[in-house]
């Protein structure tokens, strides 16, 4: 025969466990519905916020100081022979427009802004604000001109940018790396100079003038990379 222990809980109730467990034919109810139980989202967005420390600052990097989201510009890692290491910075306020100077200990803890880069086409200027749309809402985002600064120099309308948001605003506006613009004006192009050799202003459609090789005529499309200005070639 079967021993049976049993086991007294606090509550004065018992409970009995056998030494020869048994084992039922009849499905488990559980079983049918264990799909119900364990099916998960194929893709959970989570918020891009990240814990770093000061040694992970680069230019370019977005982080968020005193509740607000900032740009590092420049960087300088410093190891004096006296004191602790410090990471010098310059950073620019994406709300504000200011720009700053700042410096962390090195090691010490900092948090990346929870900024969301959304692809959406520029549209057209109304006064002094720029209006973007999405494709696919159809929905209308607008910067200030001021927000825009000299990135306005290398757009046109109809163009796909990264509009960057953050709690839920618009603060900024990331242009591709190369964009093509038409010559508007520039001299003449020179027979003949078809390779490098020289070079001469050029206005382009959008009212940016850059250097340009002597070859090149009003009406020749041009890629210009937006980060420096430079001719990169025609398009």
């Amino acid at each position: 025969m079967a021993g049976i222990t049993a086991f007294k809980l606090s509550s004065g109730s018992s409970i009995s466990c056998s030494s020869s467990p048994t084992f039922s034919s009849k499905p488990s109810l559980l079983a049918g519905r264990r799909s119900s139980f364990i099916s998960f989202p194929s893709r959970t967005r989570f918020s891009r916020i990240y814990a770093l420390t000061s040694n992970d600052i680069r230019v370019g990097i977005n982080i968020e100081v005193d509740g607000a989201p900032w740009k590092v510009l420049e960087f300088l890692h410093v190891k004096p022979g006296k004191g602790a290491a410090f990471v010098r910075t310059k950073m620019r306020n994406y709300v504000t427009g200011n720009t700053v100077e700042k410096t962390f200990r090195a090691g010490s803890t900092i948090t990346e802004a929870d900024i969301l880069k959304e692809t959406k086409q520029f549209i057209y200027m109304d006064g002094a604000q720029y209006a973007f749309m999405d494709q696919n809402t159809f929905e209308e985002y607008r910067l200030n001109e001021s927000d825009i600064g000299d990135k306005a120099k290398w757009m046109k309308e109809g163009m796909d940018c990264n509009l960057l948001f953050w709690n839920g605003k618009v603060i900024d506006v990331d242009l591709p790396v190369a964009v093509k613009l038409t010559v508007v004006a520039t001299e003449p192009g020179v027979k003949g100079n078809t390779k490098q050799g020289g070079s001469k202003p050029a206005t382009l459609e959008t009212g940016a003038v850059i250097n340009v090789p002597l070859f090149t005529s009003i009406g020749d499309v041009v890629s210009v990379d937006t980060r420096t200005g430079e001719y990169l070639g025609r398009a």
